[in-house]
């Protein structure tokens, strides 16, 4: 264990030497390229570049003695394999992970939101549940409780094209929810808890109008088990169909059509009407992120954030595995110690589960991270927890559970996005705010996802996929508060009915992806 101090502040990218390097915070002794730099180049205040660094790679800005922490962000993100003098490319072949002694400071920065009173609140345009809670979207939602009623769910979902809910024009359409799970697995204990949370998440989501729920009739995911522990029942908007019992697939597509068909006309009913943005909960997800990622794309989402918890609303950061490393800036962000050792805990638990597998977690990030310019999981984490804003920890969520509380909360997830998302989109998330350097083509029903690009040639090349250009903080042409403020009036927008690029593209319905944790037998 090395010791060293880790500090937990994050200054404003600030554009200095030249603007060719964006330096984060005084403390630190590492810069970000702005652009491509060749070796040899001036880079002023007498540091010239020892080897070529890419867009979004480190360069050191003074000298780091072999052993020494490489700090960014006010942070320590690692240690250097071998002397670095100025100007050195700093990246996977000489930035060394080690542990590092933490300082937990249970609630001691906790920041509560700066609630504005209810009557100045944005609002947005939502369909009003009768459980008080409000929809960002209209859908009816095909779902299977083992995967052997997958193609009667899509052949089902399928018939209802948009010629068929012409005459439903508040219906925002028919989605199958399709998994690979419910039978092979084990009957009781947490894979089996998972995925009727994961389930019953979706049925009941403010954006599900109504629900089909298909089942063969001899799996594991056992339908009356499923209903009884989740305290589901069957109604006028919530069906149920046994392959078994109405006599294989021909006949539950047929049935299948009907109960569809029997829920559009109250379905079409509801109508958008104007609501609190207290009624908004955003799951904040990240992939593909580059070096980028952590200057724009995140911290303006962390603007935004912070603009909606002040509103009143809900932001959800998640992906366990990717805040390793900087779970000492959570605790200290959380409201009371036992929120915070509730943080410490997942963590522990994912050290356990991935002891000794070639994983992130482990200090190696992925490919596409490593082209970006992120040497290690502690420096991506650094850069992802930044989309949960400066606002303090309510509450921790395991994956799938309903999310109650409002303002910034976690909910522990793996990393891989739709796994990710689906437990936020089951936790109650309405809207899912997506940062991505690489380019993602990320989608979900039955909640839109904005996506957020975090440097210009992307979002340019990818103009299909991306939602708003945050390259434009990274170019010097906006702030992250005038981009945060941007991103919130986008997610009312969003909220209220506005296409996002996924949406157009028809993206999302096979991004729903229950964790898969148990084991297969």
């Amino acid at each position: 264990m090395t010791d060293a101090s880790l500090h937990t502040g994050a200054g404003a990218p600030q554009r200095t030497m030249a603007g060719k390097l964006i330096h984060l915070d005084p403390q630190d002794n590492t810069a970000v390229a702005r652009d491509s730099i060749a070796a040899g180049t001036d880079l002023g205040h007498g540091l010239v570049a020892l080897a070529d660094v890419p867009a979004g790679h480190k360069v050191a800005t003074r000298h780091i003695a072999r052993g020494g922490p490489v700090v960014k962000y006010a942070t320590v993100i690692g240690f250097a394999g071998a002397d670095c003098p100025p100007g050195t490319y700093l990246h996977t072949h000489n930035v060394l992970m080690d542990e590092v002694q933490k300082d937990y400071r249970f609630a001691q920065d906790y920041r509560a939101p700066d609630l504005l009173p209810a009557q100045q609140r944005a609002t947005f345009l939502g369909y009003a549940r009768a459980d008080g809670r409000v929809g960002t979207r209209n859908y009816i939602g095909v779902f299977i409780t083992v995967n052997c009623a997958a193609t009667v769910a899509r052949k089902v979902a399928a018939h209802f094209d948009a010629d068929r809910l012409q005459d439903f024009p508040n219906v925002d359409g028919v989605v199958p929810f399709i998994h690979q799970q419910g039978c092979g697995m084990e009957g009781t204990g947490e894979a089996m808890d998972l995925l009727h949370r994961t389930l019953a998440g979706y049925i009941r989501h403010p954006n599900i109008a109504g629900a089909l729920v298909l089942s063969l009739g001899c799996e594991r995911n056992n339908l009356d088990r499923f209903f009884r522990d989740t305290a589901l029942e069957s109604g006028k908007m919530l069906h149920t169909v046994r392959m078994q019992d109405v006599g294989g697939t021909a006949a539950a597509i047929a049935e299948g059509k009907a109960a569809i068909r029997a829920m559009l006309p109250e379905a079409n009913a509801a109508t958008r009407t104007p609501q609190s943005a207290e009624h908004i909960t955003v799951g904040l997800q990240c992939g593909g992120s580059d070096g980028f990622s952590g200057l724009s794309a995140n911290p303006a989402l962390g603007r935004a954030v912070d603009l909606l918890t002040r509103n009143g609303g809900t932001a959800i950061l998640s992906e366990f595995p990717e805040l390793y490393g900087i779970e000492h800036t959570l605790t200290a962000r959380a409201k009371d110690e036992e929120t915070g050792r509730a943080i410490l805990d997942r963590i522990r638990w994912w050290l356990d589960y991935t002891d000794g597998k070639d994983v992130q977690m482990q200090g190696v990030v992925g490919p596409g991270n490593m082209q970006g310019g992120l040497a290690n999981v502690i420096e991506k984490a650094l850069g992802g927890a930044k989309k949960g804003g400066s606002t303090g920890i309510q509450a921790v969520y395991r994956y799938a559970e309903p999310v109650t509380a409002r303002g910034l909360v976690l909910m522990d997830t793996p990393g891989y996005d739709p796994v990710a998302a689906t437990g936020q989109l089951a936790g109650g998330a309405n809207l899912i705010a997506f940062t991505t350097g690489r380019g993602s083509c990320f989608g979900s029903y039955p909640a839109p996802t904005i996506k957020l690009a975090s440097n210009t040639p992307m979002y340019t090349k990818m103009l299909g996929d991306m939602d708003i250009n945050c390259g434009t903080v990274i170019d010097g042409a906006t702030t992250l508060d005038a981009l945060g403020e941007t991103i919130f009036a986008r997610i009312l927008a969003t909220a209220s009915g506005e296409a996002t690029k996924s949406e157009a593209a028809g993206v999302g319905a096979d991004e729903f992806a229950p964790w898969p944790i148990g084991v297969t037998g």
